[in-house]
């Protein structure tokens, strides 16, 4: 999410909190005593930050993530009730306010200092710190796949352990025996010499005048009874029946409704408007030009273009009120901006080299190249992405009495928060944020653009206004997964040994990671350089694995054509020092019956890619008719280390491969004159039920590092394919969306033999 580096994160936090202090002064304590007027309810004790307790003995996790279909709410929750010995009949959950409290302080744990163990007496401090930095940086951020694998591992169990040893000593002080003698069961507490027992409820007051632990000793995996067991998810009932709200279901007394458009070339502006035709229709209330806005933060830096809003007593009667307006734009210069010349420049900056920068150097490349048997070489591409949520922008902001409230579905309510704060002028105190269910999110809900616009436009009416973005706004003022070109040199020896690996492409973002290979090579040199678009770019699912998972597994498989040998074969051997990522691609060619034959126009294509903490292997088999391409099946294999719900992860990696899918099949933006050519569904087409192809999950649990399953299965759908497609036809593909080719013809290949 944005410029994830560990030295900007690090320099940002020493800025946000001051200066980097570890000592006492930093250390927490409970949190729980200055928030619990806002967050108790009736009956209800805030023992925790993350823990409430009513007077029914009821559990309630306070979940500091959104909830975008994700299942993580419920994962969560079950990770704090296994630690706390809860009744998982008595849990329930809720999704934390948007308030300093419940920032991303876990991701310094898991990101910054990951695979640190600090002594117990300073982990207070350093989470102290991370609270400060959250704080400074308003995140809040579900995104990176980090809610299980971060907050789950160093918050929900760390919160759920620590309200049991407090519960414990409450019951221990009140019974007078030591509270090594007291054991817990299912939200209940039992001494057994005594005979006494007690409901949590019964010490949740006591417990909560306590300071929680930060290291509370934590469950071995062999003690779970709630981690590791698919729970059915506390979502799905409401989203089911209907009663669930999202964003675009918020109602409030006197709401207008608004639509907008932004300049067509992006970083442009308004010349002139004429409106008059516009606020000659029937329920139109105003025409709004909106200032050009601009956030940083920790999801990145954006800058908007001009806008027009019109504002009306329907959405209708806004979409008409906007179609009636005649706006001349500036473009500022990009106007004759195209794909084609996108791509020429990063031909262009590739081969020229200027200013490349190393992602990994090992060995002498250019001498084994010299001397090689065989050298190949290859580019590949993918072209800019739009996220298309099926729930398009929206938000609902409401100003009234120097106060805003706004209603949306976002993944960052905090840093949403103080946007609007800063939109308006308003103390951010004043501002509180109701943060909705999302229908889909992938990394642009965390980007409060539509946000920001809905709050200058009730600030303007004086009215709660709802902001809706039509679908053409959506698809064409997106920040876009980034197009990139990326090529490649290999060389091999008579054997069809892999000697050396040669990559530069354009533009790095993050993870810093996403380029780097699993597999064993001696001469390795990997980098990149600068190419920069007018075109904004965000975090898309599996952000840079899905760009580079695409070309590094697809030219992998070049390599072991040109050395003669079985892509899952050749892999295998390359990985003989990698037992984890082998025993993934070994369960996933077992389990696709990989060395069966298929029939004639019919191939298999293999890919493994880590990514997120976890490493996932796929195999796709294809039919291919005419030139028509048919996703038959798809298998898949996944260590994510503990699967804390298998069949969330299940449907995770179900859910990124079908997204994944959809982009490698047909997802392209292209830019003609400095914009957006595409608009809705007709022209930017996802793949439909009736295209899905049948999918197998296989999970492994390896007892290692717990990784993330929402973005992990997006990366390696797209090789897969097109190492099928190969299998298939004997045709490489290169580029991507597959609907650019004609799969009749061979494309020809980019390949030096020397």
């Amino acid at each position: 999410m944005g410029k994830w580096t560990r030295r900007a994160f690090l320099t940002a936090g020493v800025v946000a909190g001051g200066g980097l202090v570890v000592g006492v002064s930093l250390r927490p304590g409970n949190v729980a005593h200055d928030i619990a007027g806002t967050i108790e309810g009736e009956g209800e004790t805030l023992v925790h930050a993350y823990v409430k307790i009513d007077a029914d003995n009821v559990v309630t996790a306070m979940v500091p993530h959104s909830e975008m279909g994700q299942g993580a709410q419920t994962a969560l929750a079950q990770m704090l009730a296994e630690e706390l010995d809860a009744d998982w009949n008595l849990v329930r959950f809720e999704e934390a306010p948007a308030i300093k409290e419940y920032g991303s302080y876990t991701a310094g744990r898991g990101y910054l200092f990951k695979g640190i163990n600090f002594p117990d007496v300073v982990v207070p401090s350093v989470d102290g710190f991370m609270m400060k930095v959250a704080e400074g940086l308003q995140m809040q951020i579900t995104g990176g796949s980090m809610s299980i694998r971060v907050t789950g591992q160093y918050g929900m169990r760390v919160a759920g352990a620590a309200t049991r040893e407090m519960l414990v000593n409450a019951a221990a002080d009140a019974w007078g025996v030591p509270a090594a003698q007291i054991s817990t069961e299912n939200s209940r507490l039992y001494h057994k010499a005594s005979n006494k027992e007690a409901t949590y409820a019964e010490f949740a007051e006591a417990a909560a005048s306590m300071t929680p632990s930060y290291t509370p000793k934590l469950k071995d995996a062999s003690e779970f009874k709630i981690i590791g067991e698919s729970k059915p998810r506390h979502d799905i009932p409401a989203k089911v029946n209907g009663t669930a709200m999202f964003a675009m279901d918020v109602k409030r007394p006197g709401m207008v409704y608004a639509t907008v458009q932004r300049s067509p070339v992006f970083g442009g502006r308004v010349v002139s408007v004429d409106d008059k035709a516009a606020r000659a229709i029937d329920g139109v209330i105003e025409v709004i030009q909106l200032p050009q806005a601009s956030r940083s933060g920790m999801v990145g830096n954006f800058s908007t273009s001009g806008s027009v809003a019109v504002v009306a007593d329907s959405y209708y009667t806004a979409q008409q009120g906007l179609k009636a307006l005649k706006i001349e734009w500036g473009g500022e210069g990009n106007e004759s901006v195209s794909s084609e010349s996108i791509f020429e420049q990063f031909d262009r900056d590739i081969t020229a080299g200027v200013d490349r920068q190393s992602d990994m150097s090992e060995g002498d490349v250019e001498m084994v190249f010299a001397s090689a048997a065989k050298n190949l070489v290859a580019d590949y591409t993918v072209p800019y992405l739009a996220h298309t949520c099926m729930e398009p922008l929206n938000a609902t902001v409401e100003i009234k009495d120097g106060k805003a409230d706004v209603w949306v579905g976002c993944q960052n309510p905090l840093g949403f928060r103080h946007a609007v704060a800063d939109a308006t002028g308003i103390d951010v105190e004043m501002v509180t944020l109701h943060n909705q269910l999302m229908g889909g999110g992938f990394g642009r809900k965390a980007i409060s653009d539509c946000t920001i616009q809905a709050a200058q436009i009730a600030k303007a009416v004086g009215k709660p206004v709802q902001l809706v973005w039509s679908r053409e706004e959506d698809v064409r003022q997106d920040f876009y997964r980034p197009a990139v070109q990326s090529r490649f040199r290999a060389a091999l020896n008579d054997a069809g040994e892999l000697l050396a690996w040669q990559n530069t492409y354009v533009d790095k973002h993050e993870p810093i990671e996403a380029p780097l290979i699993p597999y064993a090579v001696s001469s390795k040199d990997i980098g990149h350089v600068s190419s920069p678009t007018h075109v904004p770019f965000g975090a898309w699912r599996s952000v840079d694995h899905s760009q580079h998972g695409f070309f590094t597994e697809s030219f992998i498989d070049e390599v072991a054509v040109a050395a003669g040998k079985d892509a899952y074969e050749y892999r295998a051997a390359l990985l003989k020092d990698k037992p984890r990522h082998l025993a993934v691609l070994k369960k996933v060619a077992d389990e696709s019956n990989w060395q069966q034959p298929l029939g004639e126009g019919r191939g298999r294509g293999i890919s493994l890619q880590e990514s997120f903490g976890s490493i996932v292997a796929q195999v796709v088999e294809v039919t291919v008719t005419d030139g028509e391409v048919a996703v038959d099946r798809v298998v898949a294999a996944i260590d994510a280390g503990q699967a804390v719900s298998p069949d969330g992860v299940k449907a995770q990696i179900e859910s990124g491969i079908v997204y994944g899918l959809t982009a490698a099949l047909y997802g392209e933006i292209t830019i003609e004159q400095g914009a957006v050519v595409q608009s809705n569904f007709h022209d930017y087409q996802a793949v439909r039920m009736s295209e899905t192809p049948v999918i197998e999950t296989h999970v492994i649990n390896s007892g290692e590092d717990i990784g993330g399953a929402g973005e992990p299965g997006t990366p390696g759908i797209a090789p897969a394919l097109t190492n099928a497609i190969y299998d298939a036809t004997g045709t490489r593909v290169r580029g991507l969306p597959l609907n650019r080719f004609d799969l009749d013809f061979r494309i020809e290949e980019t390949e030096a033999v020397g």
